[in-house]
């Protein structure tokens, strides 16, 4: 699923409110990694990560590649850190963020 430029400035704005709960260390992207990475995706649909200075990616690389692992979309990359999405498919989710829908010109 491609995101479009209004539902990535709606998700841009709802990662404002959450905290930086990824760090990808020196070690890379592993499989605890990127297992944290889908648990947290599917408990809250938006993720915040941070690459650190030892980190051998750069935060762009590493958003990539988490996204990729983890089936998720890159919302944006600032800095030092990456904010990921991918819709959750529990049924049991308490406020799922419901994306803005593009009206195609005609």
């Amino acid at each position: 699923m491609e995101l479009t430029s209004k539902q990535r400035a709606q998700l841009r704005g709802l990662a404002n409110g959450i905290d930086t709960i990824v760090q990808v260390g020196k070690d890379g992207i592993g499989e605890n990694l990127v297992k944290q990475v889908n648990d947290a995706l599917e408990a809250r649909e938006l993720v915040k990560g941070r690459v650190l200075e030892n980190s051998m990616l750069t935060p762009r690389e590493a958003a990539e590649e988490l996204a990729v692992k983890a089936r998720a979309e890159v919302v944006q990359v600032i800095g030092t850190k990456f904010v990921l999405y991918r819709q959750s498919h529990r049924k049991d989710l308490k406020d799922p963020i419901v994306l803005v829908k593009d009206r195609k010109r005609g």
